[in-house]
């Protein structure tokens, strides 16, 4: 099974597609093959910044605790999501403009932790094929690349400070999948309705995500939910600003309790209720395959 690299610099970087394509082999996409490290920081470009936010360390820690996490309970892969993205988020502390960059996930995934990354993302063998992961695990779109979409997630779903939502959204697998590559869910309350009605238990299974994700995307096409339930006209930067200074002087994220994100002002709550109830009336109305036979069923019961 692909190990942590063989060689790991003090610092984070920038690895390009171009360059971060020729690591991506059929070797390590099997889990059969290590990434070369030295070789990879030869062609690593430096973050244009120097302070504390581009130290390797932390983030590797992080990463092997995340793990740890799943093997000592007894979790499956897919369960360290939850853990890690409100954890890689706080330890990070990027702008958007920083957590863009494709170059710095390219980095991520093949020369701090490769390994995990196979460990997470290696899929069940089927129809005689050996166990793979796929390639956009490594170098791809944002709501793919193993650690890219563990950042949007968290920073698109977090309440402010508050990560709690955060886990609710990565411990479910279709809100990953499929509400994260959506461009409604950069409208705050919006993405608060959703993770609600996923915590009160109103929306359950994966086809019941997929089916009220569907419906929130599609009625956005003809309602304005920036209109009925309006976020605060203006972020205030200044409280993520801080927030980035002070990675100077920061503890180590806690592997034990959810850190706190920037002293943001939460989505407004009248506006979450709002969507939260509408969206609940659009999933009644929304087909979910199998619903109507679980329903039949606990009638004759």
């Amino acid at each position: 099974m692909t190990g942590r690299p063989d060689h790991l610099p003090e610092r984070l970087g920038l690895l390009s597609g171009a360059e971060a394509a020729d690591f991506v082999t059929e070797g390590l996409l099997t889990g059969r093959e290590n990434v070369p490290g030295i070789r990879l920081d030869r062609v690593t470009e430096p973050l244009p910044h120097a302070d504390r936010r581009g130290e390797l360390r932390p983030v590797r820690d992080l990463v092997e605790d995340a793990m740890a996490y799943c093997r000592t309970n007894g979790f499956k892969p897919p369960q360290a999501d939850a853990w890690l993205a409100p954890r890689l988020h706080a330890a990070l502390r990027l702008t958007r403009r920083e957590a863009a960059a494709a170059g710095f996930w390219n980095h991520l995934a093949l020369g701090v932790a490769p390994d995990y990354v196979v460990w997470r993302h290696l899929a069940e063998p089927k129809d005689g094929k050996a166990a793979r992961v796929a390639a956009d695990r490594f170098r791809g779109p944002y709501h793919k690349q193993a650690f890219s979409r563990l950042w949007w997630a968290a920073e698109l779903f977090r309440d402010g400070p508050d990560y709690g939502p955060v886990v609710t959204a990565c411990g479910n697998q279709d809100i990953l999948n499929t509400a994260l590559r959506m461009s409604v869910i950069n409208h705050r309350p919006t993405a608060q309705a959703i993770v609600r009605l996923v915590a009160k238990g109103e929306v359950s299974t994966g086809r019941g995500v997929n089916a009220l994700v569907g419906a929130v995307n599609a009625s956005a096409a003809t309602l304005m939910y920036d209109v009925i339930a309006p976020d605060h006209p203006e972020r205030d930067p200044r409280p993520l600003l801080d927030w980035i200074d002070e990675a100077e002087t920061a503890r180590q994220v806690s592997r034990n309790v959810l850190p706190t994100g920037p002293d943001e002002e939460p989505a407004p709550e009248l506006s979450v209720s709002t969507l939260a109830d509408y969206f609940a009336d659009l999933f009644a109305d929304a087909p979910v395959r199998g619903r109507e036979d679980s329903e039949e069923a606990e009638e004759e019961a």
